[in-house]
């Protein structure tokens, strides 16, 4: 006689997890960087003194007879003798003349006659030249500074604002786990 062998029923449930979920939120902003430029502008400084102009025009002065009387009085002087000497030439010439009586004509007429055309020459005047004007410019000095100019850039970055907002997590159980046993009927009867 063969005796059926019982067996025992095991039933297992397994457990569920339910996870409720939400992204978090991230939220970045990188502001710009903050820039401060200053200028200093370029200068330029001139200086300049006027320019001197010297005109000596004596000469001219002294040509028309206007010039220095102690340069005039100076240039009689120095003639003064060769005038003398002039003079006394002709007067003796005329002597001389007036001696020839062999050579006949009346000399006494014509030395009167020549008499209103006698100029000694006594020249007191300067020379008359168009160089007796003399110019000289003397430029005046001129200073030119030049400063240049700047552009001054100063850069200060701004650090990221970051902001971060958390999602839900929800995490529950759906199904609990168990285990079922169930055992064999034994048949007690026999």
């Amino acid at each position: 006689m063969t005796f059926p062998i019982p067996q025992i029923q095991i039933r297992q449930q397994r457990a569920q997890i339910g996870i409720d979920a939400d992204l978090g939120q991230l939220d970045i902003k990188q502001p710009k960087a903050t820039l401060e430029i200053t200028t200093e502008p370029s200068k330029l400084e001139i200086h300049s003194e006027k320019g001197v102009l010297y005109i000596d025009s004596s000469k001219a002065w002294d040509a028309l007879g206007l010039g220095s009387s102690l340069e005039t009085m100076s240039r009689i002087y120095s003639k003064a003798r060769d005038v003398a000497l002039q003079g006394i030439a002709k007067i003796v010439e005329n002597g001389n003349r007036l001696a020839a009586i062999q050579n006949g004509g009346n000399a006494i007429a014509e030395i009167a006659k020549e008499k209103g055309d006698e100029f000694f020459e006594f020249e007191f005047l300067g020379n008359a030249s168009m160089d007796n004007v003399e110019l000289h410019y003397e430029p005046g000095k001129l200073d030119i500074q030049f400063k240049e100019g700047k552009v001054n850039v100063n850069t200060h970055p701004n650090p990221p604002e970051i902001n971060y907002i958390r999602g839900k997590l929800e995490i529950y159980m759906i199904q609990y786990p168990k285990v079922e046993i169930i055992p064999p009927q034994i048949d007690i009867k026999t």
